[in-house]
């Protein structure tokens, strides 16, 4: 499954700008999980006010970066 299809498959549906419940659906994780990704910081964010906001463009980087450590194992 190439980049393309991941996209194509998984967040296609999902707006530009994710919320962390999105975010989380989306990669099939708690939304535990998705708060615990953003402060460690494994995926890049914004905080507008109390929420956070996940660009998809951000997410799709970090889905990136997962696939190369897969392929390159």
């Amino acid at each position: 499954m190439n980049f393309n299809d991941v996209y194509r498959a998984i967040l296609k549906e999902y707006p530009d700008i994710l919320t962390v419940e999105e975010m989380s659906k989306a990669l099939g994780v708690s939304c535990k999980t998705g708060y615990q990704l953003l402060r460690e910081n494994k995926i890049e964010h914004l905080k507008v006010g109390r929420s956070y906001r996940v660009p998809k463009a951000h997410l799709l980087s970090y889905l990136r970066l997962g696939m190369q450590s897969v392929t390159n194992s």
